[in-house]
């Protein structure tokens, strides 16, 4: 086991994520990232000394829609930013409006606005966000008895191969298929 000597801490991340119902057949799922320096740093373009505390303090609010996961609407709050030009991209993720959050979502929104195309922190926020609004959406959807007819197909293919239990010839992914069918 790697021994952690927790006094000398030098930076902490957070994110949190909560799920909320949203009308009838959505859910908004918001997430903040916040970043803690614990000691001085110097920044590395003209060697000046920043002193401990936050670096950024993120949130994303965005309303994810129905069985297929639709992003209808998304926003970011750029509360705490280390520079006062990291806000002028706070907009950038606007463009992953109409996406779904299926397969391959993770690649889309690096294509659309990772690198210099947006902010790392606000796309690293929303991946993290993604598996979470799943949750969160299902959460919303089995708050009463769940059709299966409704669901099923969608719900199959989109845990598919997620993980070693939802692994297509694992045992669970066998019997849940054998019930549904």
């Amino acid at each position: 086991m790697i021994a952690i000597d927790r006094d000398r801490k030098i930076h902490g991340r957070q994110i949190a994520i909560s799920t909320y119902a949203y009308g009838a057949d959505a859910v908004v799922v918001e997430g903040r990232l916040t970043d803690n320096r614990h000691v001085k740093t110097y920044y590395f373009s003209d060697g000046r000394s920043r002193p401990p505390g936050v670096v950024h303090d993120l949130v994303i609010r965005m309303v994810v829609k129905g069985a297929g996961l639709l992003i209808e609407d998304i926003d970011a709050d750029m509360e705490t930013v280390p520079r006062e030009d990291c806000r002028e991209i706070a907009d950038a993720l606007k463009k992953v409006i109409g996406m779904k959050i299926q397969a391959g979502f993770t690649e889309k929104v690096k294509e659309k606005v990772g690198g210099a195309k947006g902010c790392t922190h606000l796309v690293s926020l929303l991946l993290t966000m993604a598996p979470a609004a799943v949750q969160g959406a299902w959460s919303a959807v089995a708050r009463q008895p769940v059709d299966p007819a409704k669901y099923s197909g969608a719900a199959l293919r989109f845990l598919e191969n997620t993980c070693w239990v939802w692994r297509s010839d694992g045992e669970l992914m066998q019997e849940t298929k054998a019930k549904l069918s």
